[in-house]
C-alpha cells in the first residue's frame, strides 16, 4: 500500500513539475522522490540553471505533512541566510551611487550614537558586516534577547533596527574588527540598518526596488510563505517529542520580521532559479543591476571560514567567504562553487553557483535539521552528476 501510494505521489508530482522555465524527465522526478522518501522530507524541489536556461526543475512531496497537498516548482519556499547575498547586492547598488562606501563605519553612518559606542564598534565596516568580520560574536542568549526586546517596540522595521544598534553599540566586541571569521546574523541587521539610514527607505523596500522588481522575482516576499489561515505555500515542519508538526503561518512560522537583512525572504523555486542564474551569469545577462566588477568583488572570497563541524545547518562551516556568498570545495566537483545555505530551523535551502561556467542549482525543502542537510548536499551531487559541465542536457532534458 505505501510502495503504491508513493508511486501515486511521485506521478501526480510529475504533472505538476512542468515549469515555465524548463521541464523534467521522469528519471529526474524519481531522484527527487527518493532523496524525498529516504530523508522523511515532506516536500523537496530542486532546479538547475546552465547559462541562464533552466534545463531541469521538479518538486515532489506535500505542502503539509499529513494532508494530500502537491508541492510544484511555482510554490514559494522560505530560503533563509540565502537572502544575504540579495543584502549585499542592495548595498552594492548602494555603493555605485555614492551614497555609501563598503569601508564605511558604524559610527560614521551614525554619528549621533559615535560618543556612546565600543571604540572597537565604532571601527566596524560595512563589509566587515557583509563579510562576518566584524568582531561580532556568533548569535548567542545576548542577541535572542536583543530580539525578544525589539519585539516590543513600536515603529517601523528601520526604526527598530536603528533602535538594535543604539543598544548594542556601547558593548563591547568579541574580537578586533577584520580579525577573524564569526557568522553572525546580527552583524546583517546592523548593515541593513546602515543601508536603510543612508537611503531614506527600509530595507524591505530596497529588495523589491532593487532586487525582486528589475529580475521579475514576482512571487517574493518576507516571512511565512503561506498566508494566515492558508496552506497556499509549502509549511514549515519541524519534529518534536516524536511527532512531525506542520507549523502554520503566524508568528511561530519564521524569524523576527527584523531580522530581515539576514534572512527572511521567500519565493518560488522558478524564481530561485533565476535569482541563481543571473548571478551566475556574472554580470554578463540583464538587467546590469551593477557593474561586472562589482558582482565579482561580492562573489570573491576576504576570509576563510574556520572548520566547523556540527555547524547547525544552513550555516556556513567551511571555505572561503565573501560578500553575502561562501565558496565550498566539494569531493564530487574539480572546481569550488559560490555556496550558501539558508534555515530559519522550518525549512532549508541551498543555492550552488559557478560563474565561471554559467552553472548554478537550487535546492529546497520545507523541514529543517541535519537530515534535510545531508538530502540536499546529497541531491546536488546527483543533480551535479546529471546536469554539471560534463552532460549535454538541452532545456526540458
Amino acid at each position: 500500500m505505501r510502495r503504491r501510494a508513493r508511486a501515486a505521489c511521485a506521478l501526480v508530482a510529475l504533472a505538476l513539475a512542468a515549469p515555465v522555465r524548463g521541464g523534467a524527465e521522469p528519471s529526474n522526478v524519481a531522484l527527487l522522490d527518493a532523496v524525498r522518501v529516504r530523508y522523511e522530507l515532506p516536500a523537496v524541489a530542486a532546479a538547475v540553471v546552465k547559462k541562464g536556461v533552466v534545463v531541469f526543475s521538479a518538486a515532489v512531496g506535500t505542502r503539509r505533512a499529513g494532508f494530500e497537498i502537491p508541492v510544484t516548482p511555482s510554490d514559494r519556499f522560505h530560503i533563509g541566510s540565502d537572502g544575504k547575498a540579495m543584502t549585499a547586492l542592495v548595498a552594492a547598488t548602494l555603493v555605485e551611487q555614492g551614497r555609501i562606501r563598503f569601508e564605511s563605519t558604524v559610527a560614521e553612518v551614525f554619528p549621533e550614537l559615535a560618543e556612546r559606542m565600543d571604540p572597537r564598534f565604532a571601527k566596524i565596516t560595512l563589509e566587515a558586516l557583509l563579510s562576518h568580520t566584524s568582531g561580532l560574536a556568533s548569535d548567542d542568549e545576548d542577541f535572542e534577547e536583543l530580539l525578544e526586546a525589539a519585539a516590543l517596540r513600536r515603529g517601523n522595521l528601520d526604526e527598530v533596527r536603528a533602535w538594535i544598534v543604539e543598544e548594542r553599540a556601547p558593548l563591547a566586541l568579541e574580537a578586533e574588527p577584520r580579525s577573524r571569521f564569526a557568522y553572525s546574523n546580527l552583524g546583517y541587521l546592523i548593515a541593513g540598518a546602515m543601508l536603510e539610514r543612508v537611503s531614506g527607505k527600509t530595507f524591505e523596500e530596497l529588495v523589491v526596488e532593487r532586487v525582486f522588481t528589475p529580475l521579475g522575482l514576482d512571487s517574493a516576499g518576507f516571512g511565512s510563505a503561506a498566508r494566515v489561515g492558508r496552506t497556499d505555500a509549502p509549511l514549515g515542519h519541524l519534529d518534536a517529542f516524536g511527532k512531525r508538526v506542520a507549523v502554520l503561518a503566524g508568528p511561530s512560522a519564521d524569524n523576527p520580521p527584523v531580522l530581515g537583512p539576514a534572512g527572511t525572504i521567500h519565493l518560488s523555486l522558478l524564481d530561485f532559479a533565476h535569482w541563481a542564474g543571473w548571478n551566475a551569469g556574472a554580470g554578463r545577462r540583464g538587467p546590469a543591476l551593477v557593474a561586472p566588477e562589482m558582482l565579482a568583488r561580492l562573489q570573491r572570497p576576504v576570509v576563510r571560514m574556520p572548520e566547523k563541524p556540527g555547524a547547525a545547518p544552513g550555516t556556513p562551516s567551511r571555505g572561503g567567504y565573501g560578500l553575502g556568498w561562501g565558496e565550498i570545495e566539494v569531493d564530487w566537483a574539480a572546481r569550488p562553487f559560490l555556496f550558501h545555505g539558508g534555515s530559519n530551523v522550518l525549512n532549508l535551502a541551498h543555492i550552488w553557483v559557478r560563474p565561471a561556467s554559467d552553472f548554478a542549482m537550487v535546492l529546497v525543502t520545507n523541514i529543517g535539521g541535519s537530515k534535510a542537510e545531508q538530502a540536499l548536499f546529497e541531491l546536488a551531487k546527483e543533480l551535479h552528476a546529471r546536469f554539471g559541465e560534463t552532460g549535454t542536457p538541452e532545456p526540458g532534458a
